[in-house]
């Protein structure tokens, strides 16, 4: 579980310097969020991504 949070803020944070134009131009990152309910309960979900050229980074939750 340790290991899996610490990959989770790695990636964070490479994503955030990248969206803050540490490496070059500024990559805007692109950010969405949902709730669901359901019989089994109230779930939610969300991704952080960015996008440049062919490359593409998402960290969904």
């Amino acid at each position: 579980m340790t290991r899996t949070v610490l990959i989770l803020c790695a990636l964070a944070t490479c994503t955030g310097l990248a969206a803050c134009g540490v490496d070059g131009e500024p990559v805007r990152p692109s950010l969405s969020a949902g709730v669901g309910v359901s019989n089994s309960g109230v779930h939610a979900g969300g991704s952080l991504g960015l996008h440049k050229g062919p490359l593409s980074l998402n960290l969904g939750l």
